[in-house]
């Protein structure tokens, strides 16, 4: 069995938790929000382990990075993988419906579906679902809260002013 090491890192949009094995990052947990996460009590406390995520998370933050560069192990059905596999595909500072997501995956009725994926993401930011917005541009769902969505997406329409919703 692989151990799982957990840290935290301290964000403008609160204290983010940080889990993987050593080797990749498998979740990023938000302190609130629906899909607010907390370790679970097998995991081992190692702050060391995840000084690159930080540093690109910091990064991305500051409004210095647009592209993460890191080991990923997200685990989910073959059709969420689809979904966070078509999220990474989104550009920084864009936005598309879950709608357009559920076309670029050939699924066009699947819209539903693809929310539900978009919603279990367990790694947020990274793999950005918080580019993902209703058919008619509005905010909707969002496992940090929408508060937090609010500000990732203004995060990034300030680093590219030009963007469109």
């Amino acid at each position: 069995m692989t151990e799982i090491y957990y840290s935290y890192l301290e964000s403008p949009v609160g204290s983010l938790l940080l889990a993987g094995d050593g080797k990749s990052l498998h979740l990023i947990g938000f302190p609130d929000g629906k899909a607010a996460k907390k370790p679970q009590t097998d995991w081992l406390r190692r702050n060391d382990v995840f000084q690159q995520e930080k540093e690109q998370l910091s990064a991305y933050f500051a409004g210095d990075l647009q592209q993460f560069d890191l080991a990923l192990t997200p685990q989910g059905t073959p059709f969420q993988q689809l979904v966070w596999q078509a999220l990474l595909q989104i550009p920084y500072g864009e936005t598309r419906s879950y709608g357009e997501i559920a076309a670029v995956i050939g699924q066009p009725a699947a819209s539903r579906a693809v929310g539900a994926a978009n919603g279990l993401n367990p790694l947020p930011i990274v793999i950005p679902c918080h580019r993902v917005i209703g058919s008619t541009g509005k905010l909707v769902g969002f496992g940090g809260g929408l508060a937090t969505k609010e500000h990732l997406l203004a995060l990034e329409r300030a680093a590219v002013p030009f963007a469109l919703a």
